[in-house]
């Protein structure tokens, strides 16, 4: 699935960067950036699943709540570093004629690390009202805490997983419903503009932009993405993959008709209705895709293409961040490969599958050389002068 995302990713942001003319007024043109809508939840539902099954693990160790809860945010702070470091490469690299506010743009790097940190302190918070992490202080409580959790076990009570599902579900929805109205009339305009855009993507343009990645609505995909890796990872389910995924992609095939219904009708919660860009449908639409391609991702895996040798989705979906982090430059910045708004669909076609395989080239090397068994030092030595 993150390969895919990368695939997505690439196509709309070549074919943005580079189309020009006449090419750039094509239903081509529409449907690419249409796709375009999948990368970022693609990302941000992985990051929820990959959440889960981390947390899963910790949960698994007897860890406290406080515990997994420090080990979470750090992990989320790293990736929120690496999206701040990304956008000072950025500016360092556009020096000169990049403004100084693009330090403070709210990238999709920021959003992922950020969604990380509120779910560590959902879950941290879900397991001390559940009170299912043990301590690490007190034996006899430890002792009393896990023949609770055998009696729970038995009986099939008090479930943390169930709790953890609810909980991000519940995130996800209050998330989706608080956008429009934060995009209009409960805009928080008294905070100063760098913080008013992680909450609805302002920037310092005085409206929200619908390129930049807010809490707002975007955060409510990992939260989705959560709630499906605690389902996808619990013990029944693994026994039970195929019909458990199969179950997913019914509902968001359900997902997906209900709100188109919601969208068709004549029933607004909301004075300002913008479906492309604040919309709980069209949010609920995504996740609904979201759900068919687990499935779909899946299907590929265990019957498809990807059980026949090497595959470059998965091969890409390995070094997802990488691919990202150097693209952008080969497609927007300064080393572009191509002049921008200057090709035909044909021209930007080519250009598309030149970064696709430098990419897959680049992610082979990250992952098949051991560069860490490569004895640079004994190499620099031979190098240096008598």
């Amino acid at each position: 699935m993150r390969g895919l995302a990368c695939l997505l990713m690439f196509q709309t942001h070549c074919y943005d960067a580079w189309l020009g003319g006449d090419a750039r007024n094509t239903s081509f043109l529409k449907r690419s950036q249409i796709l375009g809508t999948l990368p970022a939840p693609l990302f941000l539902f992985l990051a929820g699943v990959s959440f889960a099954l981390i947390t899963d693990k910790l949960i698994r160790k007897n860890l406290s709540p406080a515990e997994i809860t420090r080990t979470m945010t750090r992990r989320g702070a790293e990736i929120l570093a690496f999206g701040l470091l990304f956008r000072l490469q950025e500016f360092l690299i556009a020096w000169g004629w990049a403004p100084w506010s693009d330090l403070l743009r709210v990238d999709v790097l920021n959003i992922i690390g950020l969604s990380m940190i509120l779910m560590a302190l959902l879950c941290g918070t879900t397991l001390l009202v559940w009170g299912r992490a043990p301590s690490r202080a007190c034996p006899e409580q430890n002792r009393r805490v896990q023949t609770e959790r055998s009696s729970a076990s038995a009986s099939g009570q008090r479930n943390p997983r169930a709790a953890f599902v609810i909980a991000a579900l519940a995130a996800a929805a209050t998330i989706a419903m608080l956008t429009p109205p934060l995009y209009t009339t409960w805009r928080p305009t008294w905070l100063p503009w760098p913080i008013e855009s992680y909450i609805n993507g302002c920037h310092n343009l005085g409206a929200p932009q619908p390129w930049l990645f807010s809490i707002f609505p975007w955060t409510a995909f990992a939260f989705a993405g959560l709630a499906a890796g605690f389902l996808v990872f619990s013990d029944r389910a693994r026994v039970h993959t195929t019909q458990t995924l199969t179950l997913l992609a019914a509902v968001g095939a359900a997902a997906i008709l209900a709100a188109r219904q919601l969208d068709h009708s004549s029933f607004h919660l909301y004075s300002t209705y913008d479906y492309w860009h604040t919309s709980p449908n069209f949010l609920m639409t995504r996740v609904g895709i979201l759900l068919v391609i687990v499935f779909l991702s899946y299907a590929w895996c265990r019957w498809g293409l990807a059980t026949r040798g090497f595959s470059p989705l998965i091969q890409l979906g390995q070094t997802s961040l990488l691919v990202y982090w150097v693209h952008i430059e080969f497609v927007y910045g300064r080393f572009s490969l191509l002049p921008k708004r200057a090709q035909s669909i044909s021209g930007a076609s080519r250009g598309l599958l030149e970064i696709f395989l430098f990419m897959l080239l680049l992610s082979l090397l990250r992952t098949r050389i051991d560069w860490k068994s490569i004895g640079w030092k004994k190499m620099i030595r031979r190098g240096q002068p008598a």
